[in-house]
């Protein structure tokens, strides 16, 4: 049988010698996000299967084309999960494609973002090479950390094909509260959440609606329910409220117009923005859909202290992602041209110039 770390390693050397580019491709369910797709699709799916996994150490390895989903079934039968909520957009999702996209869900603030749980990579870089970086524990690393590197860079530096991630319990209680109150108490008022020891896993703003997930022990979702106040949220009503914002199927997601990815400070006041926003994280992250003029956004966001993303549909002639400033450019351009020196994985799908 061929191996199949192998397989994907001789389709890059081929494609390193005559100059192909090649798109690297899981289950593509998140092919609108970033710029330009461009080459050959290499399909990464058939390198799957759970590599390893230790429920006691709470570490588990698996390949990068098996499906998310099926790695949370595998972790949901030990009462352990992705404590970084990952978003699928569709059930073809695959572990590579996750990492690659660095994307976290609504327990983000609270528990981490996905590159904090990624403990070492299996790395097929631009030249076909077989690389390891990082390990199995949480400290692993000398020098710089490659590992985490990986989260977030879009395939443009290598193809992942295996991938070592931490996991945690699921918690033992949950609940859901719900209060009505208007954008700029909300902000105030999840910030001020985050200075207390409430056990607090999610939040959510819009339209007036603030709602705010409880996880962890009984006695302790229990007393914080007594302090915050507000309607408890039937449990099947608040699974289907937090797996809509997690996937973008919640209403404030539905609109035509392009969908922007706001990151601010967690006490940033109301931006003002016309279109419909949903805010995350506490405050820091704020999901906009507005035909907005992309340079005035950007501005805002950075007088603020943060930036903006175009994450969905518009005009991408503008950049999905912020211009970065010159000296973090040409880093960005070094450790392309390290790890891709023939420039053929996903090249452009960040920036036009790599």
């Amino acid at each position: 049988m061929t191996d199949p770390v192998a397989a994907l390693a001789d389709a890059i050397r081929a494609a390193a010698a005559s100059g192909t580019r090649l798109r690297v491709r899981g289950g593509g369910t998140k092919d609108f996000y970033g710029q330009a797709l461009a080459g050959e699709i290499l399909d990464t799916r058939g390198c799957a299967g759970i590599v390893a996994y230790e429920p006691t150490e709470l570490v588990v390895t698996v390949r990068g084309g098996t499906r998310v989903a099926e790695l949370e079934a595998t972790l949901a039968r030990e009462a352990q999960m992705l404590a970084f909520e990952p978003p699928h957009f569709g059930a073809a999702a695959t572990v590579g494609g996750m990492v690659a996209a660095g994307l976290s869900g609504p327990r983000r603030a609270a528990a981490g973002a996905l590159r904090d749980f990624v403990l070492g990579v299996r790395l097929l870089d631009g030249r076909g090479q077989d690389l390891f970086f990082g390990g199995q524990v949480m400290k692993n690393v000398a020098g710089y950390d490659v590992s985490r590197l990986l989260a977030g860079s879009l395939g443009t530096l290598g193809v992942i094909a295996e991938v070592s991630l931490k996991v945690l319990p699921v918690p033992v209680a949950e609940a859901t509260l719900r209060l009505e109150l208007p954008e700029d108490r909300a902000v105030e008022t999840m910030n001020r959440w985050a200075g207390r020891p409430l056990p607090v896993s999610a939040t959510a703003w819009r339209r007036g609606q603030l709602d705010v997930r409880l996880s962890g022990a009984e006695a302790a979702v229990r007393a914080a329910r007594g302090r915050i106040g507000g309607e408890v949220v039937a449990p099947g009503e608040a699974d289907a409220l937090w797996r809509g914002i997690r996937e973008h199927t919640d209403a404030c997601f539905g609109a035509e117009a392009p969908l922007w990815r706001l990151s601010v400070p967690s006490a940033t006041p109301p931006l003002g923005l016309p279109g419909d926003q949903l805010i995350e994280w506490g405050g820091s992250l704020r999901w906009l859909a507005a035909d907005a003029d992309a340079r005035a956004l950007r501005s805002r966001a950075a007088q603020a202290g943060g930036h903006a993303t175009l994450f969905r549909g518009g005009d991408k002639s503008v950049g999905v992602f912020q211009p970065l400033a010159p000296a973090v450019a040409a880093i960005h351009r070094r450790l392309k041209a390290e790890f891709d020196p023939h420039g053929i994985l996903n090249r452009g799908r960040m920036y036009e110039e790599w």
